[in-house]
């Protein structure tokens, strides 16, 4: 089948989020044709260029997000219908928005169907109106829009915060709905683009969905929405942006909440990589049948020598690994550790961290060195012996730690002392490596570890010292723990597992919901009778005794669907098919 793989700020470009993850899917999955439609955050990820695709890949089309097209207008060269049209679609968007109960009475936006009604109403307006004039850029843009977005803060029942909005907050927020709108200016919809595929598979939501509910919308193209970082909750954990006033932020947060609420409700499938993430999509609107949870898939061979080895590490040092961040709280940890050293003498610390980027990285990194030096002095055994720190921080790639599973290899225990995580990777790392866990109470922590690590509240030093103490002191647990941490993760979150759970959920959605095109041949022209009478029949079927294999059944373009007897509708079984 030809795959519509969406991306937004990863696949195909060397950097970015769920690159690794489309890659190893793209790979694993090579009887299928894949095209990729990627939207680009920066003009640095473009300019670094795409990693080496395979070859099912057949076509690649991007677009940025992050350009600003000063010179595009809206207006002058279109006529009065045309700018009428957009004031109803984009006024109707944007009431629904400033709508006060639009995330409905308990803050679950799926709450109200009719709001939902009037919101996917109107953006796919704005969709026909944008392919018949050639986009929308100018006009999202335009003080026409801001208007629009004013006269809905200022209505009766509108949110309080919005009612505060003024025009710079107003400017703003449509700025930010055009990027976020964007994919409904881009030609990628016709019979040689979006309408052609047998399934579009959005890897994230927010506006990487965008052009697979387009695709929908126009060419009935089903859709398969995985989210592996909710991309809502993403949106709610960056609302404290100081460059947004409150009004923009109550305004955005409320667009982006209606727009994860139609995709949950377009998509065929969707699949969470974690029972974290399917509660938060839950609340937002999606159906529970429409749920199918699948881990993201990770490389085990890297891991594979650290994990086998009898080896079981330093039984004195606790590792922490991962990106040097606020979020990662390693603040506590450093106190907890402080704790621990008071009762194991012996104990170390060693923090093993990407390189630092940016300047609030880096200005964190400093603080936590300086914490550090402050609470651990330079011990020495002696008066003419050379002190030396209990707590080491080191990079990957150093010549003390020179790959990642070396940082494993290194400790006997791992630590992660997070306030906010998704699916932690670095947990992951260590259960295949074999290693015990201590970890705080956040994100997908506890469905990940399945009993097979200490977990401990969030911002806990005292806690969390205490578990490490534990772990330090019992050999023997530490070893069971280990074992069972790494049989977990080779049966859970394996590339081979994510891949076999996506190769079975693209046959079950285009067997369902195939997508129904005329049969042409090779000048373009119908083909009388191209597809067969059984592809207009509800539900599946068997295939006749001479027309091929027991128990298969092809629907139009040939799509294969696996039906037992008892699937066949009523009528058929009568009739000897």
């Amino acid at each position: 089948m030809r795959i519509g793989l969406l991306t937004e700020g990863g696949y195909p470009y060397v950097s970015g989020d769920a690159r690794l993850w489309c890659d190893r899917l793209v790979r694993g999955l090579g009887q299928h044709e894949f095209d990729i439609y990627a939207l680009s955050r920066s003009e640095r990820q473009e300019a670094r260029g795409w990693i080496e695709l395979p070859p099912q890949v057949n076509r690649v089309c991007t677009a940025p997000l992050w350009t600003v097209d000063d010179e595009a207008t809206f207006g002058a060269g279109h006529g009065r219908r045309a700018r009428r049209r957009f004031a109803e679609c984009f006024g109707e968007l944007a009431a629904v928005v400033c709508d006060s109960g639009a995330a409905g009475a308990s803050g679950a936006y799926g709450a109200s169907g009719e709001l939902a009604d009037r919101f996917g109403s109107a953006l796919y307006g704005l969709a026909e109106l944008a392919r018949d004039q050639g986009g929308l850029v100018g006009a999202l843009r335009s003080e026409a829009a801001v208007r629009a977005l004013e006269g809905a803060c200022r209505a009766p029942g509108a949110l309080r915060a919005a009612r505060a909005a003024r025009v710079p907050d107003l400017l703003t927020v449509a700025g930010l709905l055009e990027r976020a709108l964007r994919p409904l200016s881009l030609d990628w919809y016709g019979e040689d683009g979006l309408g052609a595929v047998d399934l579009c598979h959005a890897t994230s939501g927010g506006p990487a969905a965008v052009p697979g509910l387009l695709a929908k919308h126009f060419s009935g193209v089903p859709l398969l929405v995985t989210e592996y970082g909710v991309q809502l909750r993403a949106h709610y954990l960056a609302t404290g942006d100081e460059a947004l006033s409150a009004p923009a932020r109550a305004l955005l947060t409320s667009f982006h909440g209606r727009l994860a609420a139609e995709v949950y409700r377009q998509a065929t499938i969707i699949t969470p990589g974690n029972t974290h993430a399917r509660r938060w999509q839950e609340r937002c609107g999606a159906e529970r049948a429409k749920l199918r949870t699948v881990y993201p898939g990770m490389e085990v061979s890297r891991f594979a020598e650290v994990g086998e080895r009898e080896d079981p590490g330093d039984p004195d040092t606790l590792l922490w690994v991962g990106r040097i961040e606020p979020a990662k709280d390693l603040i506590s940890l450093l106190h907890a550790f402080a704790e621990v050293r008071k009762e194991e003498p012996k104990a170390r610390l060693r923090i093993v961290g990407a390189p630092a980027e940016g300047q609030d990285a880096a200005a964190y990194l400093a603080h936590c060195r300086a914490l550090a030096a402050q609470l651990f002095p330079d011990e020495a055994q002696g008066a003419h012996a050379v002190g030396d720190n209990p707590v080491s921080f080191e990079e990957i790639g150093a010549p003390e730690v020179p790959d990642l599973e070396d940082a494993y290899a290194a400790g006997s225990v791992v630590v992660l002392s997070s306030v906010v995580e998704g699916f932690p990777i670095s947990l992951v790392e260590a259960m295949f490596c074999g290693r015990a866990t201590v970890s705080t109470d956040v994100g997908a922590v506890v469905e990940v570890i399945g009993g097979t690590g200490l977990v401990v509240p969030p911002r806990n030093p005292r806690a969390l010292a205490e578990a490490c103490v534990t772990l330090l002191r019992d050999a023997g647990r530490r070893e069971r723990l280990g074992a069972a941490a790494r049989a977990r993760a080779l049966e859970l979150f394996t590339v081979e597992q994510n891949i076999e759970a996506f190769r079975g959920i693209y046959l079950e959605i285009v067997s369902h919901c195939p997508v129904r095109r005329e049969a042409v041949d090779d000048a373009g022209e119908p083909v009388p009778f191209g597809n067969p009478a059984e592809a207009y029949m509800p539900g599946r079927w068997a295939v006749a005794a001479g027309g091929g294999d027991a128990g298969t059944a092809s629907g139009p373009g040939g799509a294969p669907s696996w039906a037992q007897e008892a699937d066949r509708p009523e009528q058929l079984k009568g009739a000897g098919v």
